[in-house]
């Protein structure tokens, strides 16, 4: 399973990255405003950080708008996967930008059908928004189990990008289906280190380290 960041946080990037945690960031224009930075720039020092692919999204609604807005984010670098949402205005910028050879990420999937068109307008990764089917009362590990077992069945080869993770057990539920990508933030990823029986083995061993009087080097 690739790990993606969800942030355009640089500094947060970089101290994964340096770990070998970053297989991919992806950003969106929530994310540009919470930076606070100009979108070209960070994305620049994102993609010149990562090795992996770095989704940029459009903001344009209309095909042409969106094919305009995404010429102009894959030149910021090799690595850009250019992301657009999931709309017919969407789709037809996918299948642009995928047969001139660009990496595609079609965002704000909710359902099987969706992303089923995704993978025939030929989206390098589909992002299915988890959480966000959560929170109004659907099971968002589903649509992720329901695409798998669409996209097996018929040899479909974008990539399942697990998005909108809120926690841990998001991380592992969509693993044990079978999930190509997560893309989670930073805190999420930090803390699937976090288990009480690490940190009370930890207290006893150095409580009883203490007890020895003894000191390594």
């Amino acid at each position: 399973m690739k790990f993606f960041v969800d942030t355009a946080d640089v500094d947060a990037i970089k101290e994964l990255n340096d770990l070998g945690m970053v297989d991919g960031v992806t950003t969106n224009p929530s994310l540009i405003l919470k930076s606070g930075r100009d979108i070209i720039e960070v994305t620049k020092e994102i993609c010149d950080m990562v090795d992996g692919p770095v989704s940029a999204e459009v903001v344009a609604e209309k095909a042409d708008d969106m094919i305009r807005e995404g010429k102009k984010l894959a030149a910021i670098a090799p690595n850009i996967a250019i992301k657009v949402p999931l709309t017919w205005d969407g789709l037809k910028a996918c299948r642009a930008f995928s047969d001139a050879g660009h990496m595609v990420n079609v965002t704000l999937c909710f359902s099987p059908a969706q992303a089923i068109l995704a993978a025939k307008a030929g989206a390098t990764f589909i992002s299915p928004f988890i959480g966000r089917l959560d929170d109004i009362h659907l099971d968002g590990v589903d649509l992720i189990a329901d695409i798998r077992e669409i996209y097996d069945n018929y040899g479909y080869e974008t990539q399942i990008l697990a998005a909108s993770i809120r926690s841990v057990n998001h991380i592992i539920e969509v693993g044990k289906i079978g999930t190509d990508v997560i893309t989670a933030p930073p805190s999420v990823i930090k803390s699937m280190v976090n288990h009480p029986l690490t940190d009370k083995g930890l207290a006893q061993f150095n409580a009883d380290w203490a007890k020895t009087g003894q000191k390594i080097g």
